[in-house]
């Protein structure tokens, strides 16, 4: 059995969940290795499927699908990203309190631990400063109080194509994105894992260990320690195998292909 991590390239339930829902009627999807491009299968049948992590930013259109997939034995947990930046970084993400209403349908119907919120990435800016973060992180974690035990940090990486969109934005708006020094990095997340405690929910730092400290955990976004806490009848392989410098991940087949995601975030690697 394996895990199938349905995903975070492409932002499978929110465009794709009509798609993702025939493939397990068919028992298998086919999809595009993003690195060598050949095209490869994999078995959906819920035998071979030990669990399904999701991620997204909307979860509307993949929540008829769920029931349906629960009832013929998937298992899954949800990491939704809920940042609140404003709509200028995430032009098409749906208002934070549709995705706030979602994620307590999700905790209700499947269970606080299944909800891994991800405020992430912290981008800082001009108009977004240390400051601003903390106050919204506290609005969230609030709003998510009982919701929800993990939260996700990381802070954005920017690569070329996505330098290139930031140098747009700061021609058109003035806006321009900040890159924090790595001890400035540290205190801020410090100051919004604390914030996050205070409401019950753990802190956890993806890809990034300079950031790990008593107050903030190594983060294992695809985690099968937690799948099999969640759903002890499964059989997992608990095996590391990281997709990049210092990820934490279990082993996972990512059946997600690049430039599929529609929400046009201007911080985000995976789009073009």
């Amino acid at each position: 059995m394996r895990i199938i991590s349905a995903s975070r390239r492409a932002d499978i339930p929110a465009f794709q969940a009509e798609w993702f829902a025939d493939c397990v009627n068919q028992g298998f999807v086919k999809w595009r290795n993003p690195f060598g491009g050949q095209e490869l299968e994999t078995s959906l049948l819920p035998e071979d499927v030990a669990a399904i992590v999701f991620w997204s930013k909307d979860y509307g259109p993949l929540l008829p699908h769920l029931p349906g997939l629960y009832e013929r034995g998937y298992r899954f947990v949800f990491h939704f990203t809920i940042t609140g930046l404003p709509n200028l970084f995430e032009p098409c993400v749906p208002p934070v309190e549709t995705a706030i209403r979602l994620a307590r349908l999700l905790a209700d119907e499947y269970g606080r631990e299944a909800v891994l919120w991800r405020y992430d990435p912290v981008l800082v800016s001009t108009i977004t400063t240390p400051d601003y973060h903390r106050n919204r992180i506290s609005e969230l974690a609030s709003a998510l109080d009982g919701s929800c035990c993990r939260c996700y940090i990381s802070f954005p990486t920017f690569y070329g194509k996505v330098e290139r969109r930031l140098a747009g934005l700061r021609q058109q708006t003035g806006i321009e994105c900040i890159k924090l020094p790595v001890e400035e990095k540290i205190a801020l997340a410090h100051d919004l894992a604390q914030i996050t405690a205070s409401h019950g929910i753990e802190m956890l730092s993806c890809c990034g260990d300079y950031l790990v400290s008593d107050l903030i955990a190594k983060a294992r976004c695809v985690d099968a320690e937690l799948l099999l806490k969640l759903y002890p009848e499964r059989e997992f392989a608990l095996k590391h195998r990281g997709t990049r410098e210092e990820c934490g991940c279990f082993e996972s087949v990512d059946i997600g292909t690049y430039g599929a995601c529609k929400h046009g975030c201007i911080y985000c690697y995976a789009n073009r």
